[in-house]
């Protein structure tokens, strides 16, 4: 009863608007006096500290400094240009050079918060110059970011990874093709979309102008393949990887001397701030964890759940139900760390791959971002396409349907994820 109790208060909080870090806190403390420990209401911070003791937490901030760094230093401009020269000549051009733009991009951040902030001013703008929709121009930019938290080095996978104590090195190499896949949907949808409503398209660059753009960006563009190569070869752990990202970006700062004061105090102050939220949510998560384990909350649910659900696709999709539900009302972070423990069990019965299940989960809490009342993605194209809220809402909705159509075929067909961890991993 005193998991339900801790779930109940949460839920209730997080529907009043309550920040969720809040509403973390106000419920792992209650959990904790239900328990009896009224006198010892320290336990709070004992399980925090312990759930954020381990080293493979420590790559987060690098690499959310890493993202940081890159994006102070205006390298997003370079990618851009080498999208804009690849798939500017398809029908709706500039929206495909979006979808794109994001898939690159996330292979440097991580992040669909800093795909859209980074991003965003650039393709909005340049899109309404050609003639595109304001709110068109922001939806396409909101629904393309979802890709950057499963393209390496992903941050969501590596907070996952930490809570399943799965291989950081397998989940970001089960992220390539379903981040491929989703980019591959998204601009075929874009493609009717513009077909449809006589959407602009660019000329075709010259094959000497996709090469002096790919030259332009090639540094730039080939952190992701430094990151996850030096982690497959073993020259850095998955911690060590976030430092050597961090010294790549500096490396691309001060060559393309874009680097300066300014730049390196943003980019601490930013990662400070997110590292901070980020740390003190996952602990508090972590408490809350404690709580359901101790409250035998993840075996009754798999007891029951394994007693009434005989088929694992079955549970598959009511899970990703469940999933679109939750994000609509939750951080994602939150979420992952509160939920996959319990869940994890009935993964383990049912026999599903815990990289794959980390690979759906994930993507499927990221679309939470595109839907009220959370959709941070949608509040910070408000921002900066100047458009009320609900007409980024509204104008964003449509692109539900090919990222859903994606995330089916990702959770139905696990070899869409473990194709390449095993391929170069071996099967575990």
């Amino acid at each position: 009863m005193t998991g339900l109790l801790v779930l109940g208060v949460f839920m209730a909080l997080a529907f009043l608007s309550v920040p969720i870090l809040t509403s973390i806190i106000i419920a792992s403390a209650a959990g904790v006096v239900a328990l009896g420990f009224t006198d010892r209401l320290g336990i709070v911070s004992q399980q925090m500290l312990d759930g954020i003791n381990s080293p493979a937490l420590l790559s987060v901030p690098f690499f959310i400094l890493a993202g940081n760094l890159l994006n102070g230093c205006k390298l997003t401009d370079r990618i851009f240009r080498f999208a804009n020269n690849v798939v500017g000549h398809i029908r709706g051009g500039l929206a495909q050079v979006n979808i794109l733009a994001s898939l690159l991009f996330g292979g440097i951040s991580g992040a669909a918060v800093a795909d859209c902030a980074a991003l965003g001013t650039v393709e909005v703008k340049a899109m309404r110059e050609r003639g595109y929709p304001a709110d068109f121009s922001a939806a396409v930019t909101a629904a393309s970011s979802i890709v950057g938290p499963i393209f390496p080095p992903s941050i969501p996978l590596l907070i996952y990874a930490f809570v399943a104590n799965a291989s950081v090195g397998r989940l970001f190499l089960a992220g390539i093709m379903p981040a491929l896949l989703l980019v591959a949907v998204l601009m075929v949808y874009v493609y009717i979309v513009s077909v449809r409503r006589n959407f602009p398209r660019e000329d075709r660059a010259t094959f000497g102008e996709i090469a002096r753009s790919a030259v332009d960006g090639f540094l730039t563009l080939l952190a992701p393949g430094i990151i996850l190569g030096a982690m497959m070869t073993g020259f850095t752990t998955a911690s060590e990887a976030g430092v050597l990202a961090c010294i790549y970006a500096l490396g691309l700062g001060i060559y393309y001397r874009t680097l300066n004061r300014d730049v390196l105090l943003t980019a601490f102050r930013e990662t400070a701030y997110l590292s901070t939220i980020a740390l003190l949510m996952i602990g508090f998560s972590a408490t809350v964890g404690w709580i359901m384990a101790f409250d035998l909350v993840p075996q009754q649910l798999a007891d029951f759940i394994l007693g009434n659900i005989d088929s694992k696709w079955v549970f598959i999709l009511v899970y990703l139900l469940f999933l679109i539900i939750l994000g609509c009302v939750f951080d994602a972070t939150a979420a992952l760390i509160i939920l996959v423990p319990i869940m994890l069990p009935i993964v383990d019965g049912f026999g599903i791959d815990r990289v794959h299940f980390g690979i759906f989960t994930v993507l499927t809490l990221m679309v939470g971002i595109l839907t009220p009342p959370v959709g941070i993605a949608l509040y910070i194209m408000m921002d900066v396409a100047k458009l009320p809220f609900e007409a980024v809402a509204r104008a964003t909705i449509p692109f539900l349907m090919p990222i859903v159509i994606a995330i089916v075929l990702i959770a139905f067909v696990p070899q869409i994820s473990l194709f390449l961890p095993n391929l170069v991993y071996g099967r575990p």
